[in-house]
């Protein structure tokens, strides 16, 4: 696969970035980290090469000086708001999150929960993490914010919040989900620091946009395609323009907030360390891109991949017309349309040709693999077994699992688990192969180019189960389907 990304650069140019940033205030640095600080697969397909944990990695090559803090909003802990993603909500992704930084030795220092105003369940969790040995912090609403800053930077304001007691020059601020309260934490903890005469400031990490890529770099606009739920925009930085002259790219809401950021940090500091929002950043993923052209063709890619992520939502829940609309015209701007991908093509001549519901996968050689639905086989299974033999050189006609293997889960599935479909999900199907590599050389083969297909592309001529999805998106295939379903039926499990 054509990598367009150099790792080792960016672990080298950010840390040292972030570096000389803690220096410019003194040696305390309070680091807002937007976006996700680990399994950033957006990002590994925009700029391929870039792996899903590099500023994971960036940050244990820091981490005698990093101090994480963990912020959650306490309304999202009362309304038990969960990540999409991971299906788990904002409270238990917090104690996860602990565990995974521990377990690369980041030192968590605490939690704080935001927007505190009593709620019986943040009550409850905040209980919970005292039990389990978290200390746990309390911030409170603010009245008049963000507009009213006198009484925001203030006793009566920042001043009630609890000072966050930390002890490492760069104290990274993260959180489960947004609207978590990141830079509210960090603006307080400014104050705080500063009533206290100890020297501190704060910047941001935001992988997207790249400030300095072209606004209408593929790469950039794939971000839009992203967030179409959200409407951001990516714009020029008027006010990087004015005060340095310079054209860089931030995007809207950034923008729009700058000047009652600006305006409290200088009641806070005395004065602004920034003039604009790009000035606040300290991304440098845009000087670690080593190959233009493959992260152009790997960010179009993404955007057509949004589209069809964004119609086949709109299939399942009836809802989105208008998040649909907008990728379209992101597309449109971007210059592809819907055909982008060979995949897509051969899957819909596939399911012409056979009559049965088909995939197809670009495999990271370049090769493109079919598949279909058969008696024993979905269209995801067929085609997961087709690409695994396409990648370790067997033979293709070959039936590498046992019967004995398939037909034990297909009887448990109709007769004791009382599933209509007796045909395998890729997840049945790999079990079943795996139980036949005990005793087969081939089968063994076969399940051992599991990794190869990592960075394939596939293309599924109807909607897949999410079993099968989310398996292909676990051995790192990205997934796209057709908006339709194979039965015409009201009701789709």
């Amino acid at each position: 696969m054509r990598q367009g990304f150099d790792n080792e650069k960016y672990i080298e140019l950010q840390s040292d970035n972030i570096r000389k940033r803690i220096a410019q205030f003194g040696g305390k640095l309070y680091l807002e980290f937007g976006g996700k600080l680990f399994d950033d697969y957006h990002a590994s397909r925009v700029l391929p090469g870039f792996e899903p944990d590099v500023k994971f990695q960036m940050l244990k090559s820091m981490a005698h000086d990093v101090e994480i803090v963990i912020a959650i909003n306490a309304n999202h802990i009362q309304q038990g708001k969960a990540r999409g993603d991971l299906g788990i909500p904002y409270d238990e992704d917090v104690l996860r999150l602990i565990d995974i930084f521990r377990s690369h030795n980041l030192y968590v220092g605490s939690v704080v929960l935001t927007q505190y105003a009593g709620q019986p369940a943040a009550d409850t969790y905040r209980h919970r993490l005292e039990q389990l040995g978290v200390t746990c912090y309390l911030h409170y609403p603010i009245a008049g914010y963000p507009h009213d800053i006198e009484h925001i930077v203030s006793e009566d304001g920042y001043g009630r919040n609890d000072y966050i007691e930390t002890s490492r020059p760069l104290v990274v601020v993260t959180a489960p989900g947004p609207g978590s309260g990141k830079l509210a934490t960090c603006l307080s903890q400014l104050y705080h620091e500063h009533r206290r005469g100890i020297q501190a400031g704060y910047a941001k990490y935001e992988t997207f946009p790249i400030w300095n890529l072209p606004l209408n770099h593929p790469v950039n606009i794939a971000y839009e395609a992203a967030t179409a739920d959200l409407d951001d925009a990516n714009i020029i930085d008027p006010f990087h323009l004015e005060a340095h002259g310079e054209t860089t790219v931030n995007y809207n809401r950034d923008v729009e907030a700058f000047p009652v950021l600006k305006a409290m940090m200088e009641r806070i500091m005395g004065e602004s360390p920034y003039q604009s929002p790009t000035d606040m950043g300290v991304n440098m993923a845009g000087y670690a891109i080593s190959d233009d052209e493959a992260c152009r063709e790997a960010a179009k890619l993404e955007i057509v991949r949004r589209y069809f992520t964004a119609c086949v939502d709109l299939k399942r829940s009836g809802t989105g017309e208008e998040q649909v609309e907008r990728l379209l015209s992101i597309m449109k701007k971007a210059g592809v349309d819907e055909n982008l991908s060979p995949a897509r093509s051969a899957a819909l001549n596939k399911e012409a040709s056979t009559g049965a519901p088909a995939g197809a996968m670009v495999l990271p050689d370049g090769r493109v693999i079919t598949g279909k639905t058969g008696v024993l086989l979905g269209a995801a299974s067929a085609l997961l077994m087709n690409a695994l033999k396409a990648v370790t050189d067997v033979d293709p006609e070959l039936p590498v699992i046992d019967d004995n293997a398939i037909e034990p889960i297909c009887r448990l599935k109709t007769e004791h688990l009382n599933s209509e479909n007796r045909r395998l999900h890729s997840d049945e199907t790999l079990i079943a192969l795996s139980i036949t590599s005990a005793t087969s050389p081939e089968a063994a083969r076969v399940i051992n180019g599991l990794e190869q297909l990592r960075g394939a592309d596939a293309f599924f001529s109807v909607i897949i189960s999410a079993t099968d999805e989310a398996l292909y998106r676990k051995l790192g295939i990205t997934v796209c389907c057709e908006p339709k379903y194979e039965r015409v039926s009201l009701y789709h499990k």
